[in-house]
């Protein structure tokens, strides 16, 4: 089955703050703000919702197609992705930006701050749907553009493709009008408990009423899991504990490879919701986004340990 993943490119600077962020930030105060924080160092990855994803399917052994733009210093990435065997066929270069950038600060209760520049994602993918067989792919909408979110979405729902919207960290610039709307185009919503509460307040919908609109709706709970929730029904999906955890940095992108590398290979949303868990568990072990690895049979092996299977 093909796989589309759409979203964005990044190269992400990571800090780690050796300290608790709620030691420096008076809630009487939150109204002026300003605090400094002193971190430990900074280390650069390969980043962005779509490479993150599309690195953890490389991992299962697939070949999606990314989505995205990227900018004029897209050299190195474009190495890396090829390195996994990963194309760059579908990914536009924007000459007059940078590539997107996160700044990530982490403390020791693995809160995070991140600051991002859009770069070169201010720009839209353009992706060209012709010779896609609907019947035979599965997409993911991750954030990056968003009016590529808005009308991929759309897309994907007119031509009858499969599809997992995934707004995270696009969720404040988002409209409650257009984000159901997203939701509602798609087949599978994926967020963590945090998100699902912005969802509610930005659209005015309340929990039940998500559920009606998306056929299922996967919410994340880091190292208790995941709650699967379908209509009045919800299932919860222990995780799979991790030892040590390094970081929790693309962590919640690696569960969407595993969780697409399920579906697209016709497994139940309960046992691919687990095999999500299994890659986040790989994922938590290392600093940065695209920097764990796994084999294939470390991967089974852990589904097999932790789920029987």
């Amino acid at each position: 089955m093909e796989i589309l993943v759409s979203g964005s490119l990044a190269y992400d600077r990571i800090m780690d703050f050796p300290g608790r962020f709620s030691d420096h930030i008076l809630a009487e105060q939150i109204h002026q703000i300003n605090v400094s924080f002193t971190v430990n160092g900074l280390t650069e990855n390969f980043g962005g919702t779509a490479g993150n994803i599309a690195y953890s399917l490389a991992l299962l052994g697939e070949n999606p197609r990314i989505v995205a733009t990227i900018g004029q210093d897209y050299h190195r990435y474009f190495e890396w992705l090829e390195e996994h065997g990963l194309g760059a066929g579908n990914i536009r270069i924007v000459e007059d930006e940078l590539t997107a950038g996160a700044y990530i600060t982490t403390d020791e209760d693995n809160n995070q701050i991140t600051g991002f520049n859009p770069g070169a994602m201010k720009q839209q993918a353009g992706f060209d749907f012709d010779g896609v067989d609907p019947g035979n792919t599965i997409a993911i909408v991750a954030p990056g553009n968003l009016q590529d979110m808005a009308e991929l979405t759309a897309r994907h729902q007119a031509l009858g493709i499969f599809t997992i919207f995934d707004p995270g960290q696009s969720l404040p610039i988002w409209e409650g009008d257009g984000l159901a709307r997203a939701i509602g185009q798609s087949d599978l919503l994926v967020c963590n408990a945090y998100e699902l509460e912005m969802i509610v307040n930005r659209t005015g919908q309340s929990r039940q009423q998500l559920a009606a609109s998306v056929d299922h709706i996967v919410v994340t709970k880091g190292e208790q899991g995941a709650d699967l929730l379908t209509g009045d029904d919800s299932v919860s999906i222990p995780g799979v504990p991790a030892d040590p955890v390094v970081d929790p940095t693309g962590a919640g992108d690696a569960f969407r490879g595993g969780l697409i590398k399920g579906l697209s290979h016709g497994e139940s949303l309960e046992r691919a919701v687990r095999m999500g868990n299994v890659c986040g568990h790989f994922a938590v072990q290392a600093q940065g986004t695209q920097t764990y690895n796994f084999t294939t049979e470390q991967f089974w092996g852990a589904l097999e340990a932790h789920y029987g299977g």
